[in-house]
């Protein structure tokens, strides 16, 4: 029981490690699209984003593989939520995750 306390834990922080992750993606190019200095932005949003995901896995996972992979499937998860909650209105998406153009 313990044992899938631990997993669905791990899960739960990974889910919301993705949502920081994608969600800030989404953000990023959104500012990125309007500002003066799009590099800036995407440079020092990714280094960002790769530490807080990067850090948040090694802390997850903490020497144990069924945690580690507990949390990506949860980030895995968040990127598709945030998939489907910034795309257009009416505006597909297929199993792989992609939108597509009307």
């Amino acid at each position: 029981m313990r044992d899938l306390l631990s997993l669905i834990v791990a899960s739960v922080f990974g889910l919301l490690l993705g949502a920081v992750f994608f969600g800030g993606l989404w953000w990023t190019v959104q500012r990125g699209l309007s500002s003066g200095q799009p590099a800036f932005w995407l440079l020092g949003s990714t280094l960002l984003r790769t530490g807080i995901a990067l850090a948040g896995f090694y802390a997850i996972g903490r020497d144990e593989w069924k945690r580690l992979l507990a949390a990506l499937v949860g980030f895995i998860v968040a990127r598709f939520i945030v998939l489907w909650r910034t795309r257009a209105p009416g505006q597909p998406i297929d199993t792989a995750g992609k939108i597509h153009a009307s």
